[in-house]
């Protein structure tokens, strides 16, 4: 079977997915698999690499190489793969906790590095696989097995710590949208650098209906925006309101109203260097704002970590008089037994 020839189920393992039944872990990895065979890789080139959560069975889900680490570890795994052979497509799996608790340190190094690996962070708010606890993005006052009085501590936003650690891809996308999902994947495999995808997902069981403020279909286009590059940032059911920029300031506003018309609505740049407008459109939360769907951010850096490492070892090698480990240790006074 050739490379053009896959499909999703080429791509999925033989092993019994063990999530909580209606759990947005399902979803995701439906619209991970539908991504797979328009990668243009082989089975053998694709790397899934977790840490420890619900999230993190992932890899064992897909007929791909895997490697299930330890808690908030799978960054620096990946890392390695990925320096180490740069031609594999390399894939983290995480969730909110095993990436910004534990793992915080690794998140965002990757990010600064500029590791051309992709991350999808799986994000319910919640410990879901240890029962319960509030994590780094539970909102303050969330009431959970271990802040029964409610948590008060500030949220992390994933979006502002990866354009906070000069991030070049940044993007979006809901558990119950699987079609944008896939398309939100694909963009991310595409980007040259490392892409972070933030996942709103819902835990059944234990943060059930946490995001259904935007997620209600009901309500969910004037709650929402779909950021596509280079069309204006118009959204709701009607297609009437739209963002602008004033005193610095993303505001809302409704075409039609005190003159306003579609040429005043800010056109979303993807591609810019300058993260000033991503930041803001990354940060944007739900009454005040619509919640950014789709890439927020997608500047390309011209070179990445792991580029840079090869050109480096292929400079050095090219005046270093021993340029191979074997060439090591056969340089010294050596003998056979």
């Amino acid at each position: 079977m050739t490379i053009n020839e896959l499909k999703p189920e080429d791509f999925k393992s033989d092993q019994m997915v063990r999530w909580c039944a209606g759990c947005g872990d399902h979803a995701i990895l439906n619209s991970v698999l539908k991504a797979m065979p328009q990668l243009g890789f082989k089975h053998e080139d694709i790397v899934f690499i977790s840490g420890i959560g619900c999230s993190s069975r992932f890899p064992y889900y897909l007929n791909t190489y895997g490697v299930h680490g330890i808690h908030g570890r799978a960054m620096p795994i990946a890392s390695g793969v990925k320096v180490a052979n740069p031609n594999l497509c390399v894939w983290v799996i995480t969730g909110d906790g095993d990436a910004l608790a534990i793992g915080g340190n690794h998140f965002i190094h990757l990010i600064r590095r500029d590791i051309d690996v992709n991350l999808i962070l799986f994000n319910n708010q919640i410990y879901g696989l240890t029962k319960g606890q509030y994590s780094p993005t539970s909102k303050e006052g969330s009431k959970t097995k271990t802040s029964p009085f409610g948590t008060v501590e500030r949220p992390f936003k994933p979006g502002a710590i990866t354009i906070g650690a000069r991030g070049s891809f940044f993007a979006r996308c809901i558990d119950i949208m699987p079609k944008h999902s896939t398309e939100v994947f694909l963009k991310a495999a595409k980007h040259h650098g490392a892409s972070i995808v933030e996942v709103l997902q819902n835990c059944v069981i234990f943060n059930d209906q946490v995001w259904s403020d935007i997620t209600d279909r009901e309500n969910r286009e004037d709650r929402t925006i779909l950021l596509e590059h280079g069309k204006p940032m118009i959204f709701g059911k009607a297609r009437d309101k739209g963002l602008i920029l004033k005193n610095n300031q993303l505001n809302v506003v409704q075409l039609g109203e005190d003159g306003i018309t579609e040429s005043d609505i800010l056109v979303h740049d993807a591609y810019s260097e300058f993260a000033g407008i991503h930041l803001l459109l990354a940060n944007m939360e739900y009454p005040r704002f619509p919640i950014a769907l789709g890439v927020i951010r997608a500047y390309e850096s011209p070179a990445t970590y792991d580029e840079k490492v090869a050109s480096q070892i292929t400079n050095v090698q090219s005046t270093a008089k021993i340029k191979s480990v074997e060439e090591l240790f056969l340089s010294g006074q050596v003998w056979e037994v």
